[in-house]
């Protein structure tokens, strides 16, 4: 019984110290790498599909002449898409997003300092709601 108390003790612990290991800061670098890795990935996706693609269609005409060649009587092919070719592995980073004043996003110090070009005041424009 003492056994199986401490051996549940040391289990109730043990969750309780891995439960509060903080997650792994990741660095610029590591987070691209990370992504090219996810690109890989995908796109090793995309061509085992053609492959799967290229070698159902092999086994589909194979069936088809084989079975003509024996007399037997078989449904016309369900039209399907043809198998796209994903090509070669290519990779472009995203590019890093700037921050807002770095990017351009906001007006022009000239803009900025001259009058709105309507007369009419923003009230008017849009009129609060009554309820």
């Amino acid at each position: 019984m003492k056994k199986i108390l401490i051996a549940a003790l040391f289990a109730g612990v043990s969750t309780v110290v891995l439960a509060k290991i903080p997650a792994p800061v990741l660095s610029d670098e590591a987070k691209a790498k990370a992504a090219e890795v996810a690109a890989k990935a995908a796109w090793a996706g995309k061509v085992d599909g053609y492959l799967l693609c290229k070698s159902m269609d092999k086994v589909a005409a194979s069936y088809f002449k084989t079975a003509k060649a024996a007399g037997k009587e078989t449904k016309p092919p369900v039209a399907t898409p043809a198998c796209a070719d994903p090509g070669a592995f290519s990779y472009k980073p995203p590019e890093a997003i700037k921050p807002l004043e770095a990017s351009g996003a906001h007006s022009p110090a000239a803009t900025a300092t001259s009058p709105p070009s309507s007369k009419t005041p923003a009230a008017a424009i849009a009129p609060e709601k009554k309820s």
